[in-house]
């Protein structure tokens, strides 16, 4: 093997340890995010909670990890990706530590919301550490394509897990996950992960990140709270229209900052757009799958949480077998298509499930299992689809905000779109097939332009070749 191979050779394998390392943080900050969701009802007769008390814990971690992403993803960005990476980690790993220990309610709130916080540095700061580790873009893009599916193995994972260890252990032990890895990663990440460059010429913007902070996490928190209000109650339509309100002065404040932290035309970009809608439905969709099929299956069916996790099985290994194809589908018919059969798969699994699934009569064999192996599959397409779409000619130094973009799609679809479809179906069958038309709109918006069959744009023609400014060659939305 000659030197330059050799070299190569070994820059895959840091890429391949690098990822592995990296994937593995980003499933288990997933995985935190569900694994209170199965044995939430055990914690609230331990804690003797009310309905919107467990509704308010269910959505802590969530809310400032939303909340947090983008100025996460600034962090990132201006003070290099593995000192942000390694900050978020003990924040994640401290909060984790103290979470089992938790001697009422209001202890485990605090602790589930430092969690996100933790979460909100570490999820757009492992995004720029990978970009760094990449061997070449193609690289990269093919990280992408596998990236995506992560969260929804990680959601699965939650679910499957915290039902089981709730089950033999305690609710208390479902900590230990995101505690050992957040361990084991501070203790790999200078052996496996490249040093990154900061860019200190990036201002913080905290008068944008207060903003942006405090009106996702208002509106956020006013669409969860619709599952015990009506929406026309003050509890609802306080924070939400608070929310609205700072999130349109946090535009106008954008558009106004010599360095924004959010780019006004950065979600412009019409693939980007379309990839973030894309990630959000598919994450609406799975979370959907969650909340219903386990109160279904728990509620009318009388099954046990460990008999619920383990109706679940099957979805998890067809996430992961599409998972591992998504890839190559993606380098042969392009992002966008694979995207969008994804969101169709998404669509017929969620119609299924809403056709025959929720019928308490119905075996599982031929009643649930076809919806849970299609939708996953589907999930995992889109998924990786979508990301490989939302990242796409994005530079280097705006990979935190890339991360910090795209994982607040994933994490604002389940919040504002089921909040939003819980209002439109007044049962578990309308809401699952509402969901179902939802993704085929989104399908047809894909399916407007062709794509390039590597999913990237077609080379330029002789007559595009002449030179172009330097100020010009990023594109209108990056800047």
């Amino acid at each position: 093997m000659t030197a330059g191979g050799a070299k190569g050779a070994r820059g895959m394998r840091r890429h391949r340890y690098a990822f592995v390392l990296l994937g593995s943080l980003q499933t288990t900050l997933i995985f935190t995010l569900a694994a209170i969701a199965v044995p939430l009802p055990r914690i609230g007769e331990e804690f003797g909670l009310e309905r919107p008390d467990l509704i308010l814990l269910s959505a802590s971690y969530g809310l400032t990890f939303a909340g947090l992403l983008l100025f996460g993803g600034r962090l990132a960005d201006r003070y290099g990706g593995r000192p942000a990476l390694a900050a978020g980690l003990v924040v994640l790993g401290a909060a984790s530590a103290a979470a089992p220990f938790a001697p009422g309610v209001e202890a485990l709130l605090a602790a589930r919301f430092a969690q996100g916080a933790g979460a909100a540095l570490v999820a757009p700061a492992a995004m720029a550490v990978l970009r760094a580790a990449a061997a070449s873009p193609a690289a990269y893009s093919r990280s992408m394509a596998t990236w995506g599916g992560l969260s929804v193995l990680g959601a699965t994972a939650g679910n499957l897990l915290s039902g089981v260890i709730s089950a033999l252990l305690s609710w208390r032990w479902t900590f230990a996950v995101p505690l050992v890895v957040s361990a084991a990663a501070l203790v790999l990440m200078s052996r496996l992960l490249p040093r990154t460059e900061p860019d200190r010429s990036r201002a913080l913007d905290l008068p944008g990140a207060l903003l942006a902070t405090t009106g996702v996490t208002c509106a956020s928190y006013g669409f969860v709270s619709t599952d015990t209000r009506a929406w026309s109650s003050a509890g609802v339509l306080v924070p939400l229209l608070g929310g609205t309100a700072l999130l349109a002065a946090f535009l106008y404040a954008e558009r106004r900052t010599p360095d924004p932290l959010l780019p006004p035309r950065f979600l412009l970009v019409e693939r980007r757009a379309l990839a973030l809608a894309a990630i959000a439905l598919s994450a609406c969709g799975t979370a959907m799958a969650f909340v219903v099929l386990s109160l279904h299956l728990q509620q009318t069916r009388g099954w046990s949480p460990l008999q619920t996790s383990a109706a679940f099985v099957p979805f998890a290994l067809a996430l992961i077998a599409s998972g591992r194809t998504a890839g190559p589908l993606i380098v042969r018919y392009g992002a966008r298509t694979v995207t969008a059969a994804g969101l169709t798969m998404d669509a017929a699994g969620l119609a299924l499930l809403a056709c025959t699934g929720l019928d308490p009569h119905t075996p599982y064999a031929y009643g649930l299992l076809p919806g849970l192996l299609l939708l996953p599959a589907g999930a995992a397409a889109s998924f990786g689809g979508a990301t490989v779409l939302a990242t796409e000619g994005v530079p280097p130094q705006r990979s935190g905000l890339a991360g910090g973009v795209l994982n607040s799609a994933m994490e604002l679809g389940p919040t504002v779109l089921f909040a939003v479809l819980l209002t439109l179906g007044s049962d578990a069958r309308s809401l699952a097939a509402t969901g179902a038309a939802l993704v085929v709109l989104a399908v047809a918006l894909l399916l407007r332009h062709p794509n390039h069959p590597t999913g990237r744009p077609p080379p330029p023609t002789d007559a595009s070749r002449r030179p172009i400014p330097r100020s010009k060659t990023l594109e209108k939305g990056e800047r």
